[in-house]
């Protein structure tokens, strides 16, 4: 059975998860931006926090920790990669590694970029992978510490998961991320048909996050450095995809 994913949003724009397994009672939260609103929805829940997965050491998706393990004992798993600068871990991980919650394997991807040793979590079973700043709604993370062909090959490991992968991303960026989107990608209808189901939802007050794999490969301008129409509109015809993706993340920083 598929774990149940709850999203909960934290700080002013990020998110954090919970997954459940109903039979084990297992509960996994990914990243821990506040304390609050995470400890609020386990009690609300009536769940206990068995495991807590770190995908990267920036302040706000780990700050919340020490007063969420006030409250719980988890397991806490985080990037080998990254140890010295992540809060202390009961369980360090590496690409290829992985583990599981309720019975459910989660496996470990490396998908540095936007820091080196960030990390996402894939449950294939719950067909969800949880890819915080590395793969975003309709983005991908500013390059802080990685390189453009890092990122790139980072983004083409997600983007080669199953269509059906529901993508949990770390931030409600998702508006001014279509706002950009359609500067390099103007032509696209299922992007212009986006935009129009992220503005209503927006004000309904709804999250734009998670998202599907599949949408993200047809909307995405990060995930799509090989679309002609692209490269055309950047002037790059037949030019190497970290290049193209290279000169979309520029321009992203610049807007």
């Amino acid at each position: 059975m598929p774990l149940e994913i709850v999203t909960i949003p934290c700080l002013s724009d990020n998110y954090a998860f919970l997954a459940h397994d109903a039979t084990s009672g297992q509960t996994a939260l990914i990243d821990a931006p506040e304390a609050g609103p995470i400890l609020a929805e386990l009690d609300a829940r009536g769940w206990t926090l068995s495991h807590v997965l770190l995908t990267h050491h920036h302040w706000d998706h780990v700050d919340g920790l020490t007063g969420i393990l006030e409250k719980h004992s988890p397991t806490v798993f985080g990037a080998a990669a990254d140890v010295h600068r992540l809060p202390p871990l009961n369980q360090q991980v590496a690409e290829g590694d992985s583990f599981e919650i309720g019975g459910e394997p989660v496996q470990v991807l490396d998908v540095s970029g936007h820091t080196v040793g960030h990390v996402a979590f894939y449950m294939p079973q719950s067909a969800a992978v949880f890819t915080a700043d590395s793969l975003m709604a309709l983005g991908c993370g500013r390059l802080f510490e990685g390189t453009a062909p890092q990122m790139w090959e980072s983004l083409s490991k997600l983007a080669a998961l199953p269509d059906e992968t529901i993508v949990y991303s770390g931030h409600e960026y998702t508006q001014s991320n279509a706002n950009f989107a359609t500067t390099v990608d103007p032509g696209n209808a299922a992007l212009q048909q986006r935009m129009t189901d992220i503005d209503a939802a927006r004000a309904a007050g709804k999250p734009t996050v998670p998202s599907s794999l599949a949408l993200e490969k047809a909307t995405n301008p990060f995930l799509r450095a090989t679309d002609p129409a692209i490269q055309g509109h950047l002037g790059m015809e037949n030019a190497e995809p970290a290049a193209v993706f290279a000169e979309i993340r520029a321009r992203k920083d610049r807007f």
